[in-house]
């Protein structure tokens, strides 16, 4: 068996955070350090094909929350506060409906319980055209990504995935051949009867539509026990675009 790599910071309550779709566990390096310093063990996860966790064809949320619980066992933990933004949300959410004597409590951020579309293929295109065998830094990284993505903040986003595969040799760190193929089980949905009654709390960036007024019956039908916040200012990266309004409303949740 395969055990997800992670970063462990801190001590005092467990409480894993999943990341998004091309992520990984250092983007959450900062808030992680922050929620460590407050009295929690915070394991910052590379989920499979992603960051420096295995990789593997196969790929549905069943084996990522199943990764999870994987994770607890060989770390001994029993149960946890689980985080989870965008397609880690989605991950956090089977785990709690599936597994929810494991969770504690569970923070979902901008992601709703419904299936999302293929709607990523400007990214996976863009990406798609890279050539690392003519690509000898990340400036020329950018510089191709550039022609097929204008968003700066996005480029960066993806480019921190890049790493010297052998000497002279770039190459990204998440398996790219399967995540573009497996696009419509990204956007899949929990179970229809899917329900996790503890304490849960739903936070959606003001500007970001995929939390919208008309999911909150399906939020509440799945999550009963749920509170939906807004985080001012912030789009589907609310945590990095408002990284103080997200912990100070996480936390204050955690320790509620």
């Amino acid at each position: 068996m395969e055990i997800l790599h992670s970063k462990i910071l801190g001590e005092g309550q467990p409480f894993i955070i999943l990341h998004g779709f091309l992520g990984m566990s250092d983007n959450w390096k900062t808030l992680g350090s922050q929620y460590a310093e407050n009295g929690f063990q915070v394991h910052l996860i590379d989920q499979r094909n992603h960051g420096k966790s295995f990789h593997s064809p196969d790929f549905d949320y069943e084996l990522l929350s199943q990764d999870v619980i994987d994770y607890m066992d060989h770390h001994h933990l029993e149960s946890a506060l689980v985080l989870g933004h965008s397609m880690g949300g989605k991950t956090a959410m089977h785990l709690a409906t599936s597994h929810p004597e494991r969770v504690t409590k569970l923070i979902v951020a901008d992601i709703a319980p419904k299936f999302y579309p293929p709607h990523h293929q400007d990214i996976v295109n863009a990406l798609d055209k890279l050539d690392f065998d003519h690509i000898s830094s990340r400036t020329e990284a950018d510089e191709q990504l550039s022609q097929y993505l204008r968003s700066f903040s996005i480029r960066q986003f993806l480019l921190k995935n890049l790493y010297w595969v052998e000497q002279g040799k770039l190459g990204f760190r998440f398996n790219f051949d399967v995540l573009k193929n497996k696009m419509e089980e990204i956007g899949d949905n929990i179970g229809p009867l899917a329900i996790y009654e503890g304490p849960t709390l739903f936070l959606r960036g003001d500007r970001s539509e995929y939390i919208m007024p008309n999911d909150y019956p399906e939020i509440k039908k799945h999550f009963p026990n749920t509170q939906i916040e807004t985080i001012d200012k912030a789009g589907h990266w609310l945590h990095a675009e408002n990284p103080k309004q997200f912990f100070e409303k996480s936390f204050a949740f955690l320790n509620s």
